[in-house]
């Protein structure tokens, strides 16, 4: 047996779940990612979708994807750096910028990327990272693979944060790496008390609107706008797979800082870029979204009508104020178990569980699309609340 083999086949943990019946992961779906899919032929609420806006199968979303093969073919065969810069990226980058209220905007296969290649670059060998303990681990990875000192934070705790801004050299620089909603628990960043710490401390500011967008701030345009602190912060990030139906991330920010990050990061530099069809989806989403302000007011409809039934019910949903909203379990099995139940009767959700969360803090992520019916979620928040209670959970 070769050592690589021999080394990882003990790992049998998907195995054991497996064979107990509560595996959750890569279930096939048979459909578009709509408020309701197909598994195994059978239709299925979605309740575990980022898809905020309800974009991903929207008639022009779709046709100017299509549009857009047609024009520039399916792929760009080289790196933004030299061969795969389309028009329509440029395009783009120029709308973003102008939605997050920046000079300029950059664009990147993913949003993982992004966070990798920015957050890796940014900072030197005698600066500092700031962090929330609960970013995105996109952002922690790119923490990983730079070469100046991180400090985290606890969790959207503004002294917490300025305990560690105090113990830093004022001479260096000191990036400030928070996410805007924050994707599991669903709670926002104190984004005032973070700028008045970064005043105060001479810090930068980059937000991770991966989140918000499409779901706070004027037209959708994050958190920043959110709190009317958009001068304030440095650098804007963000993801097209979310509300924005397609596949890729930006950043955005001073055209001076967005020069250095497209000639030295290089998650951009050695990756291919963004295909025609994703950037065209992207621009069409945008469009949509700032011509129909009235999907971002029915999600937070539907967010007021879950969140209420949930903490009548007795679920404790944390901090959160958004339409993501955690379910907290506490107890790794029986959040398998539920899910597992909930699949069988027709709601789609997901559990988040060690080692991603500590085991006390498991919960089941659900989360709420601009396309959601008043009747839809509330069948969801019955069966949900059914099963829990067969569990013991409630």
């Amino acid at each position: 047996m070769r050592f690589l083999k021999e080394r990882l086949s003990g790992y049998d943990a998907p195995q054991k779940a497996m064979q107990a019946g509560i595996y959750p992961y890569f279930r096939e779906i048979e459909s578009d990612q709509d408020t309701e899919v197909l598994i195994n032929g059978k239709k299925v609420l979605m309740f575990g979708s980022n898809s905020y806006l309800g974009l991903t199968n929207h008639p022009k979303v779709k046709e100017a994807a299509k549009a857009a093969i047609d024009k520039y073919g399916t792929g760009c065969a080289g790196s933004r750096f030299l061969n795969g810069t389309l028009d329509i990226h440029i395009k783009l980058e120029r709308k973003l910028a102008e939605l997050v209220g920046m000079d300029g905007a950059l664009c990147y296969s993913t949003g993982f990327q992004v966070n990798l290649g920015v957050v890796s670059l940014l900072a030197g060998r005698h600066d500092y990272l700031v962090l929330d303990e609960l970013d995105h681990a996109s952002i922690i990875e790119g923490s990983r693979l730079s070469f100046s000192k991180v400090l985290k934070f606890a969790h959207n705790d503004m002294d917490a944060l300025e305990a560690k801004l105090k113990i830093c050299d004022g001479e260096r620089l000191k990036l400030i790496v928070v996410d805007g909603i924050f994707s599991m628990e669903g709670d926002i960043i104190n984004l005032p008390e973070v700028v008045r710490l970064a005043e105060k401390y001479n810090a930068s500011i980059m937000v991770d609107d991966a989140h918000s967008l499409g779901v706070i701030g004027k037209n959708g345009s994050g958190t920043a706008s959110h709190f009317g602190l958009t001068e304030k912060v440095d650098l804007i990030m963000g993801t097209f797979s979310k509300s924005f139906a397609s596949l890729g991330g930006f950043i955005a920010g001073d055209k001076e800082v967005i020069n250095f990050i497209k000639h030295n990061s290089r998650t951009l530099i050695f990756s291919a870029s963004m295909t025609p069809a994703s950037t065209a989806a992207v621009l069409a989403s945008i469009d949509i979204m700032e011509h129909e302000p009235e999907r971002i007011q029915h999600l937070w409809d539907m967010t007021a009508i879950a969140l209420k039934g949930f903490k009548e019910a007795g679920f404790d949903t944390g901090t959160s104020e958004t339409p993501i909203i955690p379910l907290f379990i506490r107890d790794d099995i029986k959040a398998l178990q539920l899910t597992q139940m909930l699949l069988a009767d027709g709601i789609f959700v997901n559990p988040v569980v060690s080692p991603a969360v500590p085991k006390e803090d498991c919960l089941i992520r659900y989360s709420l699309m601009a396309t959601h019916t008043k009747e839809q979620v509330e069948i969801s928040v019955e069966k949900i609340t059914k099963a829990a209670k067969a569990l013991g959970i409630l």
